[in-house]
């Protein structure tokens, strides 16, 4: 009997985009969706554990005041459940038991700043099975120190691991950040992620569909063009761009012109089905 799927969308303290989420994840497929309240993991009134598929939706997490999604990851670190366990002893059980995690703005940023992703394994090489939540990358103020609101084309990394993307290539999503700017630890980290093919989703250039730097085309100035990251498991993606804003046809800027793109549905599918197998 094929595995079903539930999908646990996390809001609260800012998140504006849970609704959305949860209606990719269920036109995506998903068996059971449900939007809680951060606090409701700490009363007991909903347990990740009974789930797996989890998303970390955007919006003003915080308010974007604090720096990106700092305040959050700190909350994760620091809070305990029902039991007076800590929260992240729930998360690393979800991940080790295989579960997916996705994080869309804000939430890319919440992985980033909670150790998440990229989830290489340590400087000696040794793999790291325990989920340490080791910070090796950050996100930061887009390089035109300015909000950026616009729709952008992406390039999928077909040799990536991320469960999320396979089987697509060239994508049209919004982005709606001020700190995208992706900031590996050093530049040896960043040379790690690209070789280890964790860079799954690249800004690209809308006349060649190659990753760009160029601006605005590459809207906050991430090296090597970088819209979203994978761990190596390719079960923990992160992305800036808001796929579940182009949940339908109409969704789209050009969809009067006849123009048609990939639904953002279809990295929930992805995921979908990725957990039936």
């Amino acid at each position: 009997m094929p595995t079903q799927v539930s999908a646990l969308i996390i809001t609260g303290y800012g998140t504006n985009c849970e609704t959305e989420c949860e209606y990719a994840a269920r036109k995506g497929g998903a068996d059971n969706t449900k939007i809680i309240h951060f606090s409701e993991l700490l009363t007991g009134q909903a347990c990740l554990l009974e789930h797996n598929f989890l998303i970390f939706p955007g919006g003003f997490l915080d308010g974007d005041d604090l720096g990106a999604a700092q305040a959050a990851a700190q909350r994760w670190q620091h809070a305990k459940d029902a039991e007076g366990k800590p929260l992240l002893d729930q998360l690393k059980l979800f991940l080790q038991r295989g579960g997916l995690a996705i994080g869309i703005c804000n939430g890319f940023q919440l992985m980033v700043k909670l150790g998440l992703l990229p989830g290489l394994p340590d400087s000696t090489g040794k793999a790291d099975d325990s989920l340490g939540f080791e910070r090796q990358s950050s996100l930061t103020h887009n390089a035109s120190a300015r909000y950026e609101d616009r729709w952008c084309h992406l390039k999928v990394n077909p040799k990536s691991p991320c469960v999320f993307t396979k089987g697509l290539d060239l994508l049209y999503f919004p982005v709606r950040h001020g700190e995208g700017l992706f900031v590996p630890k050093d530049e040896a980290m960043l040379e790690r992620i690209r070789e280890n093919n964790l860079i799954a989703l690249q800004y690209a250039h809308p006349e060649n569909g190659l990753p760009t730097q160029e601006y605005p085309f590459n809207p906050n100035g991430s090296p090597l063009g970088i819209a979203g990251i994978c761990d190596p498991s390719g079960r923990i993606f992160g992305l800036m761009p808001h796929p579940e804003a182009l949940n339908h046809p109409t969704n789209h800027p050009g969809w009067t012109r006849g123009e048609a793109m990939t639904l953002g549905i279809a990295l929930f599918t992805n995921g979908v089905n990725y957990l039936r197998q």
